[in-house]
């Protein structure tokens, strides 16, 4: 039990002005020690915590103060743990999956939002946050009309502050791009980095799919239009080096698949990759378990298992321990080194989301494209 709810029941006054007080003095989810309390304040037949931490039941029932509508969970979690979830409020048939009136931390995705908690020694980087200081670049929509995939993809393009033709730069193409700058901050990220000389200024097209789990999912008529269609565009458009180590692929979950799976599909046109969760499911024996729109990752980790090439110079994997993909992406790393790529691997306490991604950026993009501080000094 917590120690904050032990004492409140100690107390022995469970009065509702005694609960309110009690809400009042405290913030939740409490966190004490190794442990982190949910609390839900409400008339119900149940309530569930929906958390996303692989391996562990996914849905775990709050305990009711005896005569208060004070419901608590008592969750052990390492530190540095960084866990989103919801409160299910059950009443007779029916069930209510809820944010947690009592938290404002709040992460946003494509779905929707999740109340955040996490334990001592998390803390949300401080270069995520907007730096008045750091000249912002710009972000510009384009069209290319692609024989690839048989429509007009539109893309963004950032460039960074000071931007001039006289020079040339890097170039990084992002997978699910219009995400990553609403959910992981990217071009704040940017910003602050390239400020900071801590990643080289560069330039970077952000990409979408509408049909995502297709494209991406090893489709050769994706690595078409990045490779044949998109690249060239760039090319002709903006002043970039025009060697693969100043090239690179960002992608996370069936990004990363399809920043993968592109590399290999044109090895040697592509040095650098960020790949962040990748739904990287394969098949030694029998089958993936995974669900028929992993076949065709399957089919291609398979074959990619089977005869890596050498698809980039430097490689950096991130995944977090709490994700169901932790092992396919483990098992990624000794095969790539074993290729002759430079490989760096981050795992971090912290599931499949955007938030997770938006944290390893730093290391990711200083280690890939070092801007002059890391050049000096690593």
């Amino acid at each position: 039990m917590s120690l904050a709810i032990k004492r409140l029941i100690e107390a022995g006054d469970l009065s509702p002005g005694a609960v309110d007080a009690f809400l009042a003095r405290h913030s939740f989810p409490l966190a004490e020690g190794p442990s982190v309390t949910f609390v839900y304040r409400g008339k119900a037949d149940q309530v569930l915590l929906q958390h996303f931490i692989f391996g562990l039941p996914t849905s775990q029932p709050f305990e009711l103060v005896a005569g208060t509508d004070l419901w608590y969970r008592v969750m052990e979690l390492p530190p540095r743990s960084r866990v989103e979830y919801k409160i299910n409020v059950v009443d007779g048939d029916r069930h209510h999956w809820i944010r947690d009136p009592l938290n404002p931390a709040l992460a946003r995705d494509p779905f929707g939002a999740n109340s955040v908690a996490h334990t001592e020694g998390y803390q949300r980087p401080e270069w995520t946050y907007h730096d008045p200081d750091a000249r912002p670049g710009t972000l510009g929509e384009h069209g290319l009309k692609s024989k690839a995939l048989g429509r007009t993809q539109p893309f963004q393009v950032y460039l960074p502050a000071r931007y001039r033709k006289s020079r040339r730069y890097p170039l990084l193409v992002v997978h699910d791009g219009s995400d990553y700058i609403k959910y992981s901050g990217l071009k704040v990220v940017l910003d602050n980095l390239i400020h900071r000389l801590e990643v080289a200024p560069m330039i970077v097209a952000m990409t979408d799919s509408p049909r995502r789990l297709t494209e991406y999912a090893a489709d050769p008529a994706h690595a078409t239009f990045i490779s044949e269609e998109l690249i060239p565009y760039l090319e002709k458009k903006f002043p970039l080096i025009p060697r693969a180590e100043s090239r690179g692929l960002l992608g996370a979950s069936f990004g990363a698949v399809a920043a993968l799976s592109t590399a290999w599909r044109y090895p040697g046109v592509y040095g650098r990759l960020l790949l962040q969760s990748g739904s990287f499911a394969f098949s030694d024996i029998g089958h993936h378990h995974r669900g028929p729109v992993f076949d065709p990752v399957a089919e291609f980790v398979n074959a990619f298992r089977a005869e890596p090439g050498k698809p980039a110079e430097k490689v950096f994997i991130s995944c977090g321990t709490y994700e169901s993909l932790i092992y396919e992406n483990r098992s990624l790393v000794p095969l790539l080194q074993a290729s002759g790529m430079e490989v760096r691997y981050m795992e971090v306490r912290d599931g499949h989301n955007w938030e997770n991604w938006r944290d390893r950026l730093r290391r990711g993009l200083s280690w890939l494209f070092p801007g002059p501080l890391w050049m000096v000094y690593e």
